[in-house]
C-alpha cells in the first residue's frame, strides 16, 4: 500500500524544490535512519515523471538495488529498469533507472534529467568526476543520507537540507527511544589510528580477549531480555568468536559478513523475525539497508567515526509493535567518547580539512554522558539520578583539607565510616579501571581502595568503571602526597649520609 507522506517528509520535498528554484544544483537531504528517505525519493521521482523527465537513482551497494525497486513498486512507481550486471529487470527504455555505482563506473552514462544518490555520505571519486562533467552541470544531483558528514562533501554538494533530526523524530514517536548501558571499558590506549578510525588489527586483538567476549554474552543474558539483537564486531574472526560464545551459552545465533549471499542474509533476517534465532553477529555490513525488527544493539566494535556510530545505532531505531525502546549495550566506550546519537549533528557540509569555519570553531562541544557506577546505565550530562536504577550520588562540598594542603574537588571526601555501599562500589570499580589502564597488578587497586577507606575491598563486584573527576582529583592529591613523601625521605637520607661522612 502506498505510504502517506509524513510532515517531515513533506517538508523535505518542499525544501528540495525551494533549493532547486534558488539555483542550487546539488542539494543534500539529511534525515535519520528510519525517516523514510526512499519514500521521499519516490515522491520526487513521481513529480519528475509527471513532467516527462528521466531519473537515475544511484545506490552504493548491490544489496540495495532490489530493495529499492520493491520500495518504489510499493509507492506505485513501476516504470523502472535496473542497471546492475545482468539483472532480470534490465530495460534501458524505462524512464527510471535504479543503478549500482559499480555498474555505472563500467558503462556509458545514460541520459537523465535528475540524479538521486542514496547513502551519499559514501563518497566515490567517480561520482565527483561525473558531477563535474560539463554536460551534467545543469542536471540536479540530490544526495540522501542520515550522516552527510564526510570530509570535503561540501565541495560537491551546495546545500544541506536538514528536514528533521533524530531527537525530533524520537519525540514524535516516529523513531524508537533508546537506553544505553556501558558494561565494559576496554583499554584502547595502545590501539593505533588509521584513516581516522581505530586500526582494525590492533582493535581485534583487544576486543577478542576471552574476558570481553564472555562479558558481551553474560551482559546480554542479564540485560538483553531475549530481544532480537544485532551484534557489531571488529572483523570476521571476532564475529565468529562472539557467535560461538552465544551458542555456547545456549543462545541461537546467526552470522553475516560482506561475503554472505543476499538470499542467505534474507533467510537470517526472517529467522530473527520468527524467533528461531535471537542474535545476529555481523561485521559492518548491516549498517545500511536493514529494516529488520531489531530491539537490541550490541556494540563490540569501538569507533571514532560519528557517522558509523550513528548508522549502527540507527539499525535499532525503527518502531515496531510492542517495542518501547531500543536497548544498546556498548562494550566499546564509544558513547562515552562521542555522546548519545541524537546529540550528534552537523548544520553544515564539511568543506575539507583546511576550511573550518569561524562558527564551527566557536561551537561548544555537547556534554558527554556518564555511566552510573551502580548499574552501568548511561545518563545525560547534568542528570544526577540514574533513570535505570534510581542511584543518585550525594551532593558534597567543594574543599578537602589534606595534610595541610587544600585540594579542589567536586565533592568532599567523607569520613571513612560515612561512605555508602554505592560509594564504595563506585570507588572500587574506578580503582580497577585505573589499575588496568596503567597496566598495574590487581593488588594496586586494592591498596588504593584501602588508602581511601582504611579497609580492604571485600564483598564488592569486580566491575571496572571509568574514573570520574572526583576520583581523578583524589588520585592527583595522592600522587602529590607520595611525591612529597619521597622528596622528604630523600632529603633525610642525604642528611644522614652527610653526617655519616
Amino acid at each position: 500500500m502506498k505510504a502517506t507522506l509524513r510532515p517531515h517528509q513533506t517538508r523535505a520535498i518542499a525544501a528540495v524544490r525551494a533549493s532547486l528554484l534558488a539555483g542550487c544544483r546539488r542539494p543534500m537531504v539529511s534525515l535519520p535512519t528510519g525517516a523514510g528517505k526512499t519514500v521521499i525519493a519516490a515522491a520526487i521521482i513521481e513529480g519528475a515523471l509527471a513532467k516527462g523527465k528521466r531519473v537515475l537513482f544511484v545506490a552504493p551497494f548491490l544489496s540495495l538495488i532490489d530493495q529499492t525497486v520493491e520500495a518504489f513498486a510499493a509507492q506505485d512507481i513501476a516504470s523502472v529498469g535496473v542497471m546492475q550486471g545482468y539483472h532480470p529487470l534490465t530495460d534501458g527504455t524505462q524512464p527510471v533507472q535504479v543503478c549500482s555505482m559499480q555498474t555505472l563506473q563500467r558503462r556509458r552514462l545514460p541520459k537523465a534529467d535528475l540524479v538521486i544518490v542514496d547513502e551519499a555520505h559514501r563518497w566515490y571519486e567517480f561520482l565527483g568526476q561525473w558531477m563535474a562533467m560539463p554536460e551534467w552541470q545543469r542536471v540536479p544531483f540530490i544526495g540522501l543520507s542520515a550522516t552527510p558528514w564526510t570530509k570535503g562533501l561540501g565541495k560537491h554538494y551546495d546545500d544541506l537540507i536538514v528536514a528533521a533530526t533524530m531527537a525530533e523524530l524520537i519525540e514524535a514517536g516516529i523513531l524508537s527511544p533508546y537506553r544505553f548501558f556501558a558494561p565494559s571499558h576496554p583499554d584502547l590506549s595502545k590501539v593505533r589510528t588509521q584513516a581516522g578510525d581505530y586500526h582494525e588489527g590492533d582493535l581485534a586483538e583487544v576486543m577478542a580477549q576471552p574476558t570481553l567476549i564472555g562479558d558481551v554474552v553474560s551482559t546480554w543474558l542479564r540485560l538483553g531480555e531475549d530481544r532480537p539483537t544485532l551484534v557489531f564486531a571488529v572483523d570476521r574472526a571476532h564475529a565468529r568468536k562472539l557467535a560461538d560464545g552465544f551458542e555456547a551459552a545456549g543462545v541461537s545465533c546467526g552470522y553475516v559478513d560482506a561475503n554472505t549471499e543476499r538470499d542467505e542474509r534474507e533467510r537470517i533476517g526472517q529467522r530473527l523475525r520468527n524467533g528461531q534465532i535471537r542474535v545476529v553477529c555481523n561485521v559492518g555490513c548491516l549498517t545500511t539497508g536493514v529494516d529488520w525488527d531489531v530491539r537490541c544493539i550490541v556494540l563490540a566494535r569501538p569507533t571514532k567515526s560519528e557517522a558509523l556510530f550513528v548508522q549502527i545505532i540507527g539499525r535499532g531505531l525503527r518502531t515496531a509493535e510492542g517495542k518501547d525502546h531500543c536497548l544498546v549495550l556498548d562494550h566499546s566506550d564509544t558513547t562515552l567518547r562521542l555522546g548519545f546519537p541524537a546529540d550528534i549533528r552537523h548544520d553544515a557540509l564539511d568543506m575539507g580539512k583546511h576550511a573550518t569555519s569561524t562558527a564551527a570553531k566557536r561551537e561548544k562541544p555537547t556534554p558527554l554522558p556518564k555511566d552510573c557506577p551502580a548499574c552501568s546505565a548511561l545518563k545525560p550530562a547534568g542528570v544526577r539520578k540514574c533513570l535505570s536504577c534510581g542511584f543518585e550520588p550525594e551532593r558534597q562540598s567543594e574543599i578537602e583539607e589534606h595534610d595541610g594542603n587544600l585540594v579542589q574537588l567536586n565533592g568532599k571526601r567523607k569520613a571513612k565510616g560515612e561512605a555508602t555501599p554505592h560509594d564504595k562500589q563506585a570507588f572500587w570499580s574506578m580503582c580497577l579501571w585505573h589499575a588496568q589502564a596503567k597496566g598495574w597488578k590487581s593488588g594496586a587497586a586494592s591498596h588504593r581502595y584501602r588508602d581511601r577507606f582504611g579497609v580492604w575491598p571485600r564483598g564488592l563486584r569486580d566491575d571496572p568503571a571509568a574514573p570520574d573527576a572526583d576520583f581523578e582529583r583524589w588520585m592527583t592529591a595522592q600522587n602529590i602526597r607520595s611525591a612529597k613523601a619521597r622528596q622528604k625521605h630523600q632529603r633525610v637520607a642525604a642528611q644522614e649520609a652527610s653526617h655519616a661522612a
